[in-house]
């Protein structure tokens, strides 16, 4: 069995977060379409543990278009409501029909922007904010950056993005570099 790094120990042995410490988190991903995925996976995950939502990360995505923002935003009630009976998604109406309230969102920050990802990255000047921790109690759970994002997506009509969340979605997409320095991901 492969030996964790004190970064990944919060993998606890499951297969899903450890593929998710060692390939996605903080790294740095500029695509649309998975920052929104990201965005709809982590609001999912409010009040839940992250294992859950990894663990139904693909009932997500074909439940929801493999997150394709522009499908997403044209669910129909009778689509999202179908999805409340799905065993494989968490079946929170709010949660569910979230999703193509931030889709539509998501959509008018590209008509601003020119992407979602220039829209986000523009909080943090394009650089990727990288802690240099050596514990893992010196990571954060929020931070000035995220409670001000967390301001703006609200403002705009996203829904599941407290600071805390946010800081969480900035880690999934890169904007933060949380590994401790001696973790291999670093």
């Amino acid at each position: 069995m492969k030996q964790l790094d004190v970064c990944q120990s919060w993998a606890m042995g499951d297969v899903f977060l450890e593929d998710y410490h060692d390939h996605e988190w903080c790294k740095i991903n500029h695509d649309d379409q998975f920052q929104f995925e990201m965005l709809c996976l982590e609001g999912a995950s409010v009040g839940l543990s992250w294992s859950i939502i990894l663990h139904k990360r693909e009932a997500y995505k074909k439940a929801f278009h493999d997150f394709n923002i522009e499908k997403c935003a044209k669910m129909s009630d009778e689509e999202l409501e179908a999805l409340l009976t799905n065993k494989d998604l968490i079946r929170n109406r709010n949660k569910i029909f979230g999703v193509r309230k931030n889709a539509l969102a998501v959509l008018r920050i590209q008509e601003e922007y020119g992407s979602f990802d220039k829209y986000l990255w523009s909080f943090i000047d394009g650089e990727q904010i990288v802690g240099h921790w050596h514990h893992l109690e010196e990571i954060p759970t929020q931070s000035e950056i995220s409670q001000a994002l967390s301001k703006d997506l609200k403002k705009r009509g996203i829904v599941y993005v407290g600071p805390i969340i946010t800081y969480s979605f900035m880690q999934s997409i890169g904007m933060v570099n949380d590994h401790l320095v001696d973790c291999h991901c670093f």
